[in-house]
């Protein structure tokens, strides 16, 4: 890949360095349901925790190409880790590049800069571990408005409701809300301590697949933030989902390394690398794997493309091959696990192999929101037709 900088294939090499170790372990999170912590560890080690803080705050300066290039081979290696990492990530890439190419007046400029050199220290200073979690169970597309709100007090905020599907829920120092204040359109950012006052987690644990993340419910009852901790202005948010809409790709990066770890099983147990049977010659199974090769390649393509676009105030051509994207990685991925499990027959869903981890993972994608298949698939639907539907 000629568009590459070179810093971003030295990291995406040292993230393959680490690769083999988080894979070993990956077997046994998913059965326990265990958070990667290991994992993790070796990413904060490595600076990794820093990916998308600038250089001059001292993190690894990675902008939103980079982070998709990172987040793609993580999860190559192990789904959960990678899919965790998207969300302590998120803040520090919307904090940063993000709001800095979004339109401020300038006392907001100055507040942003205030309050993401203190974000930014931390998780330097401290590996503070982030989550971010956005979904309620309410809206479809859970890009407009949330339920949970936020109350002025003096020094901060009481914010009071629930959020669901919140990975890094028992792992995460601090829970990035989205929330509105009662009365203002203006979607606030607030970072909520782990061990604060009101805050609870909440139901039993036990899915289908990416079950290293450890994605309970969040129960906020009158939890106090301080106001340094609204990391960005009031409506910076609200930009962002209307200029920035990339933004809401990046789970897509996870599971498209979870279609190249499929890929790389794939060829490793029809070539013999796996048990020193090889099944070359086959004509069934090599035609399936000629569909596997395909799949993952018009995602990548799509994928790395739609990296190359991002930035603020995307064509409509641009925000349509974005939604593409994310429908051909998160449908392409299951359809892949899938044509692997034909290809290599019964056995290869015996564990520990990660086949059958692997398929349990890719079933995941369709349904992550905001932008879940069936959102993007609607949007898509709508586009260049009268009274099409909405494009954020």
């Amino acid at each position: 890949m000629e568009w590459m900088t070179d810093r971003q294939r030295e990291l995406v090499a040292k993230v393959r360095e680490l690769g083999p170790t988080m894979a070993k372990r990956s077997e046994r999170y998913d059965r326990e349901a265990s958070f990667p912590y290991d994992n993790f560890a070796d990413l904060r080690d490595a600076g990794f925790l820093t990916l998308c803080i600038p250089t001059s705050h001292g993190g690894l300066g990675g902008d939103f190409a980079t982070y998709g290039l990172v987040a793609e081979e993580l999860g190559r290696h192990c789904g959960s880790t990678a899919l965790a990492f998207n969300m302590h990530t998120a803040t520090a890439l919307l904090a940063g590049q993000i709001a800095s190419e979004l339109q401020l007046p300038e006392a907001d400029r100055q507040v942003l800069e205030v309050r993401r050199e203190r974000l930014f220290a931390d998780i330097v200073e401290n590996h503070t571990l982030h989550s971010q979690p956005f979904s309620e169970g309410l809206a479809p597309g859970a890009t407009k408005g949330f339920a949970t709100t936020a109350t002025p007090v003096d020094g901060g905020y009481l914010v009071t409701g629930r959020k669901i599907f919140a990975s890094l829920s028992t792992s995460a120092d601090i829970h990035n809300v989205a929330c509105m204040v009662d009365g203002d359109d203006r979607i606030r950012l607030l970072g909520v301590p782990a061990d604060a006052d009101g805050l609870t987690v909440t139901g039993d644990w036990d899915p289908l697949g990416m079950r290293g993340t450890i994605s309970r419910n969040l129960e906020l009852h009158e939890v106090f933030v301080p106001q340094e901790n609204e990391w960005l202005p009031p409506g910076t948010f609200n930009q962002m989902a209307t200029r920035w809409p990339h933004f809401y790709m990046t789970l897509s990066f996870a599971y498209l390394g979870v279609m190249g770890a499929i890929a790389d099983f794939t060829a490793d147990y029809l070539s013999g690398r796996v048990d020193g049977t090889s099944r070359a010659g086959n004509a069934q199974k090599e035609h399936l794997w000629a569909e596997i090769q395909v799949r993952h390649e018009q995602a990548r393509s799509l994928a790395y493309q739609a990296m190359l676009d991002a930035g603020p105030d995307p064509a409509p051509e641009v925000r349509r091959r974005a939604w593409i994207s994310v429908v051909t990685t998160m449908e392409g991925a299951p359809e892949m696990a899938s044509a692997a499990i034909q290809a290599c027959g019964g056995r290869s869903l015996l564990r520990p192999l990660p086949l059958e981890r692997l398929y349990r993972d890719a079933r995941c994608g369709a349904t992550m929101l905001p932008w879940s298949v069936e959102v993007c698939r609607q949007r898509l639907g709508g586009f260049g037709l009268a009274g099409g539907a909405e494009t954020t």
